[in-house]
């Protein structure tokens, strides 16, 4: 099934701000993948806002640029209003 407009478009905004934060690192894709257990192939599909990767894998690139503390603060209660 495919997703909605508003989750592409949300996928794709997430990949391009998780390769911007990449580059403003200078840390090459392989470097990134290997920190987070995955293959080039999937970072590629995360980065292009692909749907269809695991949770887990995002949660991953995020844990390898230092930014899996955003990732707890999605739904917290204190931003569900």
């Amino acid at each position: 099934m495919r997703p909605s407009f508003a989750v592409e478009e949300a996928l794709l905004e997430l990949g391009s701000h998780l390769k911007g934060a990449r580059l403003r690192r200078r840390l090459p894709q392989s470097i990134v993948a290997e920190r987070a257990g995955i293959s080039l192939n999937t970072l590629a599909k995360i980065e292009s806002g692909q749907p269809g990767v695991a949770v887990g894998n995002v949660a991953a690139v995020l844990h390898a640029l230092g930014l899996l503390d955003a990732l707890s603060a999605l739904a917290s209660p204190e931003s569900d209003s």
